[in-house]
């Protein structure tokens, strides 16, 4: 197998023509009881959508004219040889202490709060590259319907429900602006199908709801591995799953199977946590939060006829002092590329 720094040569290469397409359609599913848990972050669902290359948009006939000005003015510039694009995504996220069946505030440990929030970001790509810039907005508290959607599952299921939602966060709107730059840092193929990559990454965000510096890098190996950014996670800048080359095997040959196994390991700098800080404005219950959090992210993927389906664990270290151990998650995935 032979490997080949994905970085190397600083020309641009030469263009090729855009081919329109719909985009990638995805929905993330994330939730504690893949771990047999229920706490901490306990829930987590995100529908998205990631447009095809906008080059592509901008020459196809069937756009409006009013739409060509936008998609010209978007804010990452002509780079010769990158490919532009935007997700949309709309989400939500929950939170709960560790025993939810006591209806008292439990000081020692975590607020109960929701997250609900819809999210725009500009892609600039090739097949080594991607940055990303993203807004996020949204409400935090009763508003993000959190004690509604974690009881109506549980009485679903048949079990207990979360007992201190009266404790939760108060009503705050949200706002984040976040950039993160991914890097294939090393690609090798057999010739075969078998092959493997190593994605490095690095990224900031800054609003009041989250405010953290990022880092981390994944490695996969596999058959046909998909032409794409990794793993997507619930997260800010996290979604990596349109196919970023018109070779994909997702495209090429819709026959085409693969699968991989990955590994990846990712750590924040946390400056803001509102889900552990409290709310910016007014008394809410708070706890100390720890200023270094790391993922250990382990997991395999399928790809079939331009469908991706992905399941990570997710390993995460302490968020808070008191917090008495780390905590783990399932996440599932599932994209379908047009």
């Amino acid at each position: 197998m032979a490997g080949t720094p994905a970085f190397a040569g600083s020309e641009c290469p030469e263009a090729t023509p855009a081919t329109f397409r719909p985009g990638t359609f995805s929905i993330i599913f994330e939730n504690d009881l893949f771990a047999d848990r229920d706490e901490n972050y306990t829930n987590g669902l995100q529908l998205g959508w990631v447009s095809g290359d906008l080059s592509a948009y901008r020459d196809d006939p069937r756009l409006p004219d009013w739409s060509r000005p936008l998609i010209e003015h978007l804010p990452f510039i002509h780079d010769c040889g990158l490919q532009r694009s935007v997700a949309l995504a709309l989400g939500q996220k929950i939170f709960t202490p560790r025993d939810i069946s006591r209806r008292d505030l439990i000081r020692d440990d975590r607020p109960y709060a929701g997250w609900l929030y819809g999210s725009a970001a500009f892609h600039n790509k090739n097949i080594d590259r991607l940055d990303t810039v993203e807004l996020q907005l949204g409400v935090v508290g009763p508003a993000a319907l959190g004690e509604q959607a974690q009881n109506t599952v549980h009485r679903l299921r048949g079990i207990p429900t979360a007992r201190g939602w009266s404790n939760q966060l108060h009503n705050e709107p949200g706002l984040m602006l976040i950039y993160e730059h991914k890097r294939r840092l090393l690609r090798g193929e057999t010739g075969s199908g078998w092959g493997m990559d190593v994605i490095g990454h690095f990224g900031a965000a800054l609003g009041n709801v989250h405010t953290y510096l990022s880092s981390g890098m994944e490695a996969r190996v596999g058959w046909n591995i998909p032409a794409d950014f990794g793993t997507s996670l619930i997260r800010p800048g996290g979604e990596n799953s349109a196919p970023v080359d018109s070779n994909a095997p997702r495209y090429r040959a819709r026959q085409r199977a693969g699968f991989h196994a990955f590994a990846a390991v990712m750590g924040r700098a946390v400056l803001r946590d509102i889900f552990l800080d409290g709310n910016t404005i007014g008394d809410s219950h708070s706890v100390d939060r720890r200023s270094v959090v790391g993922d250990l992210v382990t997991g395999f993927g399928l790809t079939w006829r331009g469908v991706k389906l992905t399941y990570a664990r997710v390993f995460r270290t302490r968020e808070f002092d008191g917090q008495e151990h780390g905590h783990r998650f399932g996440s599932l995935s599932l994209s379908f590329s047009l």
